[in-house]
């Protein structure tokens, strides 16, 4: 048996030890007293409110973008309802679980959902929200709500799905939504000063979307909504907080933009381009630059553009860039359209008159190279009029080596040639139009004097966008007057105030003297629209095909070698090459001649010629045009050919236009 000792001496000895645990006792007390009182007391309301807003939710409530309409008030960009899943990883205990669960009601797989959630974690951190699937199914809908409960972090929010009424015809102009990125956040919160940007908001990618973010995008609204300890909705009444109710905010939607483009002449652009199975482009506007029609082809349908990864993967790995706005983004080599400017100065600096005649052979030889005309007898004599109507390459190769390069930049530059054409749609490339001092500070290189040649039938070192092309030619049948094009007529918000607007605008008038000291004469102006109209309306035109009835063009046909061949080549038919060998094909007309009220350009890659290449697509639009606004013009034209016909003999049949234009 233990016996314990009871020695007072011992005890004595543990005194000082015990009052010092004493003391500590005493200040822990002290302290946590004090800290009780502080958070009771001092920040009490602050942490009570913390704590009743903690099982309170805001859910934003995404404002509709603002609709597209056509001149005429047709809905070509609208909104709809719709639902899409979305995941809060932060209530989410088990994420490979949640993922078994969604994923075959979202026909994809668990590996894929962990993948997006895991994704989202490492660039948007642990809080953001993520979209799992948009523009849900009625029965996808019904199956995720009848597992919510037991899922948590699972919410099917309603949305509204941006809707393309014309499906793939202009989707490079109109763009495409989708949502920003962590990259993109800073950016635009730096760009759109007064707006805010979160994780998850909807922005404009690209076309006008992106143009319009300001002004389309809307101001989001927001609800409270009650939710238990997994950020679940609960069953109550109205969220409040200290008994107080508090008011969701209802969304303002985006102002409306009034587009000067026309259904009709759109879809007489997309069926002419898809019918004929082109791809390239298809631009018309009205003669004080509203646009009227913009196809790029081939296209893509912006309304399941972001639906899955794989649809986006194959899109940017299309080798034919559907993507890309080749109206405004893409350049190409204009061929024989570039011959009416070379004819403006030539005519402007005298090298040339109306009536000079110059000998056109078959080919010509220049230092140790033999260059060739389209057609392989040549033209003879002719004069500049006779040169654009047949398209004559030794007429123009004669005006290169007379001109120089450098006269040739200072007159042609300032039809836009080199220049961005002013219009609203983002990433609108320059094109070339080339100078001495330009390739010296390019390549390092004196320019050569063969180089004139190539470059005086639009081949070489030209490039040109088909609007650049459309403006140029606009400004000929303006007889000088350079206008903008533009598609955005006006932007009104819900009330109908106007908050932009957009009106013709002459750039330049090439009549009056430039800050180049530059200066044409209308006079020169009209010597050219003539030899256009020539080009449709002529016995030996190159789109005499083309011609309508009732209606006087004047335009000109292109074709636009890709790559270089041999002299013994050079005539081998084209279309018995490899596709992407083929000659592109230009036709550009204004009408009516005289009076032009419309411009229509159409190129159409790799279709070997200008006719019958591009022409049937801008006939096909200027067929639309005049037959919805002067149809008494084409059915007075016909009734007065018919009656010419049946009056006079049948006109020569000079067969069709030669291979090359």
């Amino acid at each position: 048996m233990t016996q314990f000792i009871n020695n007072p001496e011992e005890a004595k000895e543990f005194l000082p030890r015990y009052r010092y645990f004493y003391v500590a006792l005493t200040i822990a007390v002290v302290t946590f007293s004090a800290r009780l009182w502080y958070l009771q007391i001092i920040q009490g309301s602050e942490l009570r409110e913390f704590s009743e807003k903690n099982r309170i939710k805001q859910v934003k409530i995404v404002a509709p973008r603002g609709h597209m309409v056509d001149r005429e008030g047709r809905i070509l960009v609208e909104n709809n309802p719709g639902f899409e899943a979305i995941l809060s990883p932060q209530y989410i205990d088990d994420t490979d679980e949640v993922a078994a669960r969604v994923a075959p009601i979202l026909g994809t797989t668990a590996e894929k959902v962990v993948e997006k959630v895991e994704r989202s974690r490492k660039q948007n951190g642990p809080f953001a929200q993520v979209k799992l699937k948009e523009n849900l199914s009625r029965d996808e809908v019904f199956r995720l709500k009848r597992i919510r409960l037991d899922t948590p972090g699972l919410e099917i929010r309603e949305t509204v799905v941006r809707h393309y009424a014309l499906g793939e015809s202009g989707a490079q102009l109109f763009g495409y939504v989708g949502e920003i990125s962590a990259k993109q956040l800073p950016v635009y919160n730096q760009i759109f000063k007064g707006l805010t940007f979160e994780q998850g908001d909807i922005i404009g990618k690209s076309g006008l979307e992106e143009v319009l973010e300001r002004e389309i995008r809307g101001q989001d609204g927001y609800q409270f909504l009650q939710v238990d300890a997994l950020g679940r909705e609960a069953l109550t009444q109205n969220a409040s907080i200290y008994g107080e109710q508090i008011h969701d905010q209802e969304p303002i939607p985006g102002a409306n933009a009034e587009l000067t483009l026309d259904k009709d002449l759109q879809d007489a652009a997309w069926n002419s381009i898809t019918k004929l199975n082109r791809q390239g482009a298809v631009f018309a506007m009205k003669t004080n630059g509203e646009v009227l029609a913009w196809v790029s082809a081939p296209s893509y349908d912006p309304n399941s553009i972001l639906r899955t990864r794989a649809q986006w993967n194959k899109l940017i790995n299309d080798p034919n860039k559907p993507l890309l706005n080749k109206v405004v983004q893409d350049h190409f080599a204009p061929g024989s359209t570039f011959k009416p400017f070379m004819a403006m100065t030539a005519l402007e600096e005298k090298v040339i008159t109306p009536q000079t005649v110059i000998y056109c052979p078959g080919s010509m030889r220049f230092g140790r190279r033999e260059y060739h005309d389209s057609v392989r007898g040549g033209h003879g004599n002719v004069t500049v009029y006779e040169a654009i109507e047949q398209s004559a390459n030794v007429f123009f190769f004669k005006m290169g080596i007379a001109l120089g390069i450098d006269r040739m930049f200072k007159y042609i530059s300032t039809f836009g040639f080199g220049s961005h054409s002013g219009v609203e749609v983002p990433r609108e490339v320059s094109g070339l139009m080339p100078s001495a001092e330009w390739k010296q500070a390019t390549f390092h290189q004196e320019w050569q004097p063969g180089e004139n040649l190539s470059n005086a039938i639009g081949q070489g070192f030209v490039q040109v966008t088909p609007i650049q092309l459309a403006v140029a030619y606009n400004a000929i049948g303006l007889e000088g007057r350079v206008v903008r094009p533009f598609v955005v007529h006006r932007v009104k918000d819900v009330d109908g105030k106007v908050l932009k607007e957009n009106q013709p605008q002459i750039l330049r008038d090439l009549t009056q003297t430039q800050s180049t000291g530059i200066k044409m004469s209308q006079g020169n102006f009209k010597v050219v629209k003539d030899a256009l109209k020539r080009v449709i309306q002529g016995h030996r035109g190159t789109a005499r095909s083309v011609r309508i009835p009732g209606i006087e063009m004047a335009g000109k046909t292109g074709t636009a070698q890709v790559m270089g061949f041999s002299a013994s080549d050079i005539y081998t038919k084209c279309e018995n090459r490899p596709f992407h060998q083929r000659h592109h094909g230009w036709f550009i007309a204004f009408a009516p001649a005289d009076q032009p009220e419309i411009t229509v350009v159409a190129l159409a890659e790799h279709s070997c010629h200008g006719n019958p290449g591009a022409s049937p697509l801008v006939r096909d639009v200027m067929l639309a045009y005049f037959n919805k606004y002067h149809k008494d013009w084409i059915e007075e034209g016909a009734k007065a050919e018919k009656e010419h016909r049946d009056q006079a003999p049948a006109p020569l049949d000079l067969g069709e236009p030669p291979e090359g234009e």
